[in-house]
């Protein structure tokens, strides 16, 4: 059987199970389906896109200390993708000048203006995510989803099931951060041989999300 067909069964199959489910099955399902597409758009917690986005934010210098907390990847990761981007111009290290064991990293004119266009991407992606709604269709789902997430934190967050499952799930993202982010490294790399003078966009890869 072709991949083509397989997809298709597959896809036949997911709808038959949709239609044939109860309205709190339906809600989940599509729950489920949405956090993978998140997922995907997600630019990835060590991504070089991030980085920039959270110096933005901050508008002054970090501690790279401060920084690894902040991306909740391990120091080795973090500081491999700020290696890169000091080399690429976008931002400068100096050291702490409280905590000698530590630096400060602050974006450089051309890392502000990386940035800004990041932060732009990131800006126009969120607008087409909710584009298929109205202003008052946006502000209902918003009420209706910090509703249920109020609720869910009240009721599952403080259970063993939940902190064990928690702390799983971010043991697994991280090692699946790390391994995508090794995997980055590895066709930015490719990418300096081909482009060695070459600019920041033709380096980064394209947003997998938020």
């Amino acid at each position: 059987m072709s991949k083509h067909k397989e997809y298709e069964n597959h896809k036949a199959w997911h709808r038959e199970h949709y239609n044939a489910a109860g309205i709190n099955d339906k809600l989940v399902l599509n729950l489920r389906d949405l956090s993978h597409i998140m997922r995907f758009l997600y630019e990835g917690k060590g991504s070089q896109k991030r980085i920039l986005i959270i110096l933005e934010d901050i508008g002054g210098c970090v501690t790279q200390q401060e920084l690894t907390e902040c991306l909740g990847i391990r120091p080795g990761s973090v500081s491999e993708v700020i290696a890169k981007l000091e080399g690429m111009g976008y931002i400068s290290r100096t050291p702490n000048e409280t905590d000698r064991r530590t630096v400060d990293i602050v974006l450089t004119e051309s890392g502000k203006i990386a940035a800004e266009e990041a932060s732009a991407q990131r800006r126009q992606r969120h607008e087409e995510m909710f584009s298929c709604l109205t202003e008052d269709e946006k502000n209902e789902m918003l009420m209706l989803l910090e509703k249920v997430n109020e609720d869910w934190t009240a009721r599952y967050q403080g259970s063993e099931d939940f902190t064990r499952s928690h702390e799983h799930h971010h043991r697994k993202r991280r090692h699946h951060a790390e391994e995508h982010h090794g995997e980055n490294l590895k066709k930015e790399r490719n990418s300096d041989e081909k482009h060695p003078n070459g600019g920041y966009y033709k380096e980064l890869p394209h947003s997998k999300g938020e």
